[in-house]
């Protein structure tokens, strides 16, 4: 953000800089760079010239565990996305958000459409809508300085519920990395779930066998099948550390 300023402020002057017009040097107690180039390395060959090339210094990565970022979580239902995205969310060192599709879905009480009665216009004009209303909060938090992790089961198959849709309502810098554990464990997580949050074990198979599309996608996945909900974490902040110094292609 620019700020204002009644007049321009003379730049502050170093060791071997001349000061601005009327300005009286300062005594740094340095010794002044000699003129021509800078002073080098005693032993060191000189470059055609007399001077050194100097050497381009690579950009270092920012670090996850502090930049301000915008995840998003995929995997089946039971994969464990929520868990993890509330769990990482909340033991960040910088204000971090977490917002879950579903939950945003839910916000329709009545005349919500449920995807397990079948995927029909209405619930993928609800899904659309909540997935507008994640965007939306999404930069609002990005904005203000405050990260945010997003969790959705996001299907490599179906366009419509598709990355295209994340990466245009939030924006070309989030970050996708994909959870995704044996069959066998996610069939054992949903049996302890409740509600319209419990889909029968042939639904979670099939969620779970589309899910499989995202091999070979570029996207890194975690398998956290063996993992608790800290564990993952961690592991997270290690793939959005590659993600953030090679950004996947997608």
């Amino acid at each position: 953000m620019q700020h204002a300023v009644g007049s321009e402020l003379p730049p502050p002057h170093g060791p071997g800089q001349a000061a601005w017009a009327g300005q009286a040097p300062e005594a740094t107690g340095q010794t002044p760079l000699p003129q021509g180039g800078p002073v080098h390395a005693p032993g060191a060959p000189l470059a055609q010239g007399g001077v050194h090339p100097v050497a381009p210094v690579a950009p270092v990565p920012p670090d996850p565990r502090t930049a301000t970022l915008a995840v998003l979580l995929i995997g089946p239902a039971g994969a464990g996305k929520t868990s993890v995205a509330k769990y990482w969310a909340g033991h960040r060192r910088v204000p971090t958000a977490h917002v879950s599709l579903d939950d945003v879905r839910e916000w329709v009480r009545s005349g919500f459409a449920d995807p397990q009665t079948g995927w029909n216009e209405q619930s993928e004009t609800q899904y659309r809508l909540a997935r507008r209303t994640c965007g939306f909060a999404a930069r609002n938090f990005l904005a203000n300085g405050i990260s945010c992790v997003i969790d959705d089961a996001v299907f490599p198959d179906r366009p419509v519920v598709g990355l295209g849709g994340w990466k245009r309502h939030v924006g070309p810098g989030l970050l996708p990395v994909v959870l995704l554990p044996g069959l066998e464990v996610v069939l054992e997580r949903n049996a302890r779930r409740s509600g319209n949050r419990r889909l029968t074990d042939e639904e979670v198979a099939r969620i779970h066998g589309r899910m499989a599309g995202w091999y070979g996608s570029g996207l890194p996945i975690v398998d956290n099948s063996q993992l608790d909900v800290p564990t993952t974490a961690k592991l997270l902040d290690d793939v959005l550390a590659r993600s953030l110094a090679a950004p996947p292609q997608w």
